[in-house]
């Protein structure tokens, strides 16, 4: 007997949504392009699917594996609608829309508006690295004014790495997967922890590690400094006990401005007390001209001179 496929078939109905094809998963969803027969708009839904925690019957229902799994199942469940009403509260152009969720097949969906681009971490994959300057001055001010919203309803995204950051057709950065959102201040003993080494900092492996707008903006330089240098940054734990991460602006300084460069290092410090504190801190830093050159370039033109970066747009 063959083992069940993990994603629901394509042609699958949910409520007025048509399933065309699998996009992926991760250890906590599926994810699915499919289409409103309704308005036949291209979507994109997100399945909330646990696999360590249930599994999938022959009816396409999610089951928890026994009742010892159905406490943490639940609890899944809950923190999923939670992102899902989260974000139906956050519009923004650089923040993904989400356009509706509903519950199915005794669990949960997301549906967000699809968009034509490429996920940013297997562009910079494919690439290698060695984005240009004008790029990260394009695509990281848009998606640090989205996080600044974020930050204005008291919420911390808590999971900005290079593959939750989607780049639409022109050039246009959308942040993707608020599965780890949470209130500033809620207790450490309510939150989920997600832990991206190499973009997560200190504080947010720590229990007693106190979190802030300046835990997502060192997600954010760590995310511009696999940019430029085509892997994930050294972890921020073995940068504590032996920081051997060369400094941005001594390692690329033929390359990029001292502002940017200096920007990204500051991000990037171990100690949070140490860090911008907040986004505008950061983009004050980041826009510093200390060279009467990069951090006056319109983003007009940016945008223009993107296109050698992209070929597709």
């Amino acid at each position: 007997m063959s083992e069940l496929s993990p994603f629901l078939a394509g042609g699958c109905r949910l409520e007025h949504y048509i399933i065309e094809s699998s996009l992926g998963s991760g250890g906590f969803s599926c994810v699915y392009r499919a289409y409103d027969s309704t308005t036949h708009e291209k979507v994109v839904i997100k399945e909330y699917f646990p696999k360590k925690l249930a599994k999938r019957l022959e009816n396409g229902s999610i089951l928890p594996n026994n009742e010892a799994d159905e406490e943490l199942f639940m609890q899944g469940r809950k923190l999923f609608l939670h992102e899902a009403t989260t974000l139906a509260t956050l519009k923004h152009p650089n923040i993904v829309n989400v356009l509706n969720f509903f519950d199915a097949n005794d669990t949960v969906y997301l549906v967000m508006a699809h968009e034509e681009g490429v996920n940013l971490q297997s562009y910079i994959r494919t690439h290698g690295g060695k984005m240009s300057e004008r790029f990260l001055r394009t695509v990281f001010p848009p998606l640090l004014d989205g996080l600044r919203l974020i930050h204005s309803r008291g919420l911390l995204h808590l999971d900005i790495k290079p593959g939750n950051i989607h780049i639409c057709r022109g050039g246009r950065p959308i942040l993707l997967d608020f599965g780890a959102v949470h209130k500033r201040h809620l207790s450490r003993k309510q939150q989920t922890q997600v832990v991206t080494p190499g973009f997560s900092p200190v504080e947010q492996n720590n229990p007693d590690g106190y979190m802030g707008p300046w835990t997502d903006v060192y997600a954010i330089g760590a995310s511009m400094r696999a940019c430029i240098e085509g892997h994930t940054p050294l972890a921020a734990e073995e940068r504590v006990e032996n920081d051997v991460l060369r400094p941005a602006a001594q390692a690329f300084k033929r390359k990029y401005s001292p502002s940017l460069l200096c920007a990204i290092d500051w991000a990037m410090e171990p100690d949070p007390l140490l860090r911008p504190q907040s986004v505008d801190d950061f983009l004050a830093a980041m826009n510093k001209d200390e060279n009467g050159d990069a951090g006056n370039r319109s983003s007009e033109s940016l945008m223009e001179r993107l296109s050698s970066n992209f070929p597709w747009i």
